[in-house]
């Protein structure tokens, strides 16, 4: 049985990736930041006893991801899934108003715990047949792609997040590892929004059968939930 490790499951595209695993077989190390209020997570996990186990992590409290790590120190993590992430309010967030505060939290999530995470949990990762590291991104986070300007803070954050995993992607490629991005698509959550065009099923299919086809060559590299290539 393959094992993923997801954050951000609570909901959402998190909560999606938990079920259609679960659903395919895999053990699921399920991780939020809240489990107890985390009542569609808990009812898959009641569905799924066997397979889907529910951690409580802040990914931005790097204790606890060590933690982690350590009570999971036997484990073998053929996948692991950075999901989590934020996406700060408008407000505070366009030219002449940034939250500063808001822009650092949104650093501390979107882009320094992918890394956290990947350090935190290399041994076990490495240890694995798949030995993947797939991260959750944003088109928003390219460079060549924006075309509007403004989102300063969530924008950053994604860029930024892009790369440390091309980084990892270079860093880790004698250990056998493959580490790519994902672009979700605008998708129907609570922080897309209910103007979304696509859903999360829609979405998550999507990237899984991108991360089931990849390749240790395809490291490195930045793809939407469709298997196109992003530009950087």
């Amino acid at each position: 049985m393959k094992t993923v490790l997801i954050t951000g499951v609570n909901r959402g595209i998190g909560l999606e990736f938990v079920r259609q695993y679960a659903i395919e077989g895999w053990r699921v190390l399920a991780c939020c930041r809240c489990p107890e209020s985390a009542d569609a997570l808990n009812n898959l996990a009641k569905q799924y006893s066997d397979q889907v186990n529910v951690y409580a992590l802040d990914v931005v409290q790097h204790e606890q991801i060590e933690q982690l790590s350590q009570s999971l120190s036997t484990e073998t993590i053929d996948l692991l899934i950075n999901n989590a992430g934020v996406y700060p309010s408008a407000r505070g967030n366009g030219f002449g108003k940034t939250d500063y505060d808001a822009w650092a939290y949104a650093f501390e999530v979107n882009a320094m715990s992918p890394l956290k995470m990947s350090e935190a949990f290399i041994k076990q990762i490495a240890k694995s047949k798949l030995k993947t590291i797939v991260t959750i991104t944003s088109k928003m986070g390219s460079v060549a792609d924006n075309h509007r300007g403004g989102s300063y803070i969530y924008r950053s954050s994604k860029s930024a997040v892009n790369m440390v995993v091309k980084s990892l992607a270079v860093d880790l490629k004698a250990d056998g590892i493959t580490a790519v991005l994902l672009h979700p698509g605008w998708v129907r959550t609570d922080m897309g929004g209910p103007n979304g065009l696509i859903s999360t099923e829609h979405s998550v299919t999507g990237m899984r059968k991108v991360i089931r086809e990849l390749t240790y060559a395809d490291s490195g590299k930045f793809y939407a939930f469709d298997g196109q290539v992003v530009p950087w």
